[in-house]
């Protein structure tokens, strides 16, 4: 395998059927079976928790009070930058990605054990592993899907293509919504551009600042305040450092006290510790009780200064704000001042200026069709790509004259193009279509295709991506779904020659499939039905035969089945 990051080892404990349980993976084809049931699945819905994936209480084991699963990967420089940069920790070239969730639902992921939220969980697991599981057959059929693995397919190229759109694609609606608005205001400009000009002159005039009134009034209950709070404060610190009978000449002598005879009593050593402890802490308090009375002082020139501040400020928010707290509409009518003079410029310029905000549109919708031509371009060339790189794959894998074609549909470019084709995404639809044999219809994948063939595209898809944006391991649950005989064969073959470049983990009931594996786990159930680190087995040798003879007939003793088992595994050479 070559020097990518890999998944060392998950821990799991108190998930579902699984009380606790531990796998360490080797880096290249791992394999985990078992009986319908054991926990394979509970395994993978674990990691998938791990990596940031949606939580569910109901996941937690019952009778536990949370479930935690680790795991560790040895990763290389790329992702070690981008975890540094999320704040997670590395050390020696290994991180360890944490995630517990409570059975009331709360739940908390950790990097190299610093907290992150699951989001940035998942921000790092998209360079270190991809999860295939059975929904992915489905959502394959979807067209944002088709776009999505299209656009993946297409790497630098399409992203470079796609960013420039979006660029031109953002401008041209924001000089819309401009137009719409001063088309709206144009009737009744005259009274708007008073009460514009009338903001700006009272903003300019005013300066209000963020979080400035609740500082002000903050400032007021102090400075109408000063003789009751300096007569508290010496009070209090009367009681606090009054030399017979103040709090810490008292508890310094209890401290003396105590620690004279600590030496021969543990436990009193224990609390004189306590009180010395107190003391330092009483001692900081005081400290600061004298600085801050100190700092008392009565400034009624201050004080009438900031009340007439907040008088002002409040008749602004009541003729220019909306509804909320006064900072909250403050921090609004900054953010509104910012555009006021546009605005104004706007609606001063009339019909003249309109007609100007239209030629602009007029050449962003010219760019716009521009880079939408490039963006279907791109694609097209990348579609054709794609489309024989997949091909080849499914003829490896028993289906040797189905075609596999990514079709790209791009508006008419020489015709006129309604604005509304345009979309955050561009103007393509890409479709996702199988030939079964040649000159034969071309079929939408969801319906061109059986469920195990469904399987073997989405193998052949993960194969190709892999190669274009490679992570560092691949996950397929019950990738085989549907596929026997010749084809089970084929497709174990192809997970093991994946792995040749790339970590490979896989749940499977096939043993065709199992056979192919370097490290292979089985799973079982504990008599009272749950999982423990003793039903988790790494098998080698022998019982890997019998696990073998197992899933192909039942019977782990069936000679002729252990016969054909070793016949299998002998397929790896």
């Amino acid at each position: 395998m070559s020097d990518r990051s890999y998944l060392e080892e998950i821990t799991i404990r108190g998930i579902g059927v699984i009380e606790e349980a531990s796998l360490e993976l080797g880096p290249g084809f791992n394999v985990l079976t078992g009986e319908t049931g054991a926990g394979k699945t509970m395994i993978l819905t674990a990691l998938s928790l791990v990596l940031g994936g949606k939580s569910d209480a109901n996941l937690v084991r019952q009778g536990s009070p949370r479930l935690v699963a680790n795991a560790t990967f040895k990763i290389d420089e790329n992702v070690s930058e981008i975890i540094n940069e999320t704040g997670g920790v590395v050390e020696d070239g290994h991180v360890i990605l944490t995630r517990t969730l409570s059975a009331d639902g709360k739940s908390k992921g950790s990097i190299g054990g610093v907290g992150v939220a699951a989001s940035v969980l998942a921000q790092v697991s998209e360079s270190l592993i991809e999860i295939h599981a059975q929904a992915a057959n489905m959502s394959i059929t979807k067209a944002p899907k088709q776009r999505e693995i299209l656009d993946r397919f297409g790497g630098e190229e399409v992203a470079l293509a796609h960013c420039s759109y979006s660029e031109i694609y953002s401008a041209y609606h924001s000089l819309r919504s401009r137009i719409s608005e001063v088309r709206t205001s144009l009737s009744s400009r005259a009274e708007e551009i008073a009460n514009l000009t009338e903001f700006a002159q009272s903003f300019a005039k005013l300066k209000p600042a963020v979080g400035e009134f609740s500082a002000l009034e903050n400032e007021i209950i102090r400075l109408s305040s000063v003789e009751e709070f300096r007569m508290a404060m010496e009070t209090g610190t009367q009681f606090l450092d009054d030399e017979e009978s103040g709090i810490l000449t008292l508890l310094s002598l209890a401290r003396k006290k105590l620690e004279v005879v600590g030496a021969k009593d543990v436990d009193i050593a224990k609390i004189a510790e306590s009180l010395s402890e107190s003391f330092y802490l009483l001692e900081d308090a005081t400290r600061e009780a004298h600085s801050y009375l100190n700092s008392l002082e009565a400034d009624p020139l201050r004080l009438d200064q900031a009340q007439n501040r907040r008088a002002d400020l409040s008749v602004f928010i009541k003729r220019f704000g909306k509804t909320g707290a006064p900072d909250e509409q403050i921090a609004e009518l900054i953010a509104r001042s910012t555009a006021v003079s546009e605005t104004i410029d706007d609606l001063s310029g009339g019909d003249e200026r309109l007609a100007q905000l239209e030629a602009q549109l007029q050449g962003l919708a010219k760019e716009l069709e521009s880079a939408s031509r490039k963006l279907s371009k791109t694609r097209s060339v990348v579609a054709a790509g794609l489309s024989r790189q997949v091909s080849e794959e499914i003829h490896s894998l028993a289906m040797p004259h189905t075609q596999f074609i990514c079709q790209v549909e791009s508006p008419d470019y020489s015709q006129s193009i309604p604005a509304d084709t345009f979309t955050v995404t561009g103007a393509d639809e890409v479709l996702m279509l199988l030939q079964s044999h040649q000159d034969g219809p071309k079929v939408a994948v969801a319906k061109g295709a059986s469920g195990g063939e469904m399987s073997r595209v989405m193998l052949a898809l993960e194969v190709v991506l892999a190669q274009s944006q490679p992570v560092g391991t691949y996950v397929f649950d019950e990738v085989d779904a549907g596929v026997g005989g010749k084809a089970a064969i084929d497709v174990g073959r192809r997970l093991h020659e994946l792995s040749r470049h790339a970590q490979v983990i896989v749940v499977t009931h096939l043993p065709q499939v199992a056979a192919w594996a370097d490290t292979h786990f089985v799973v079982r159930r504990s008599g009272d039905g749950s999982v423990n680190q003793s039903d988790v087995e790494n098998i080698v040798g022998e019982r890997r035969v019998e696990e073998i003879a197992r899933m192909l007939a039942g019977l782990e003793d069936s000679k002729s089945a252990q016969e054909h088992a070793a016949e299998l595994l002998a397929m790896r050479g």
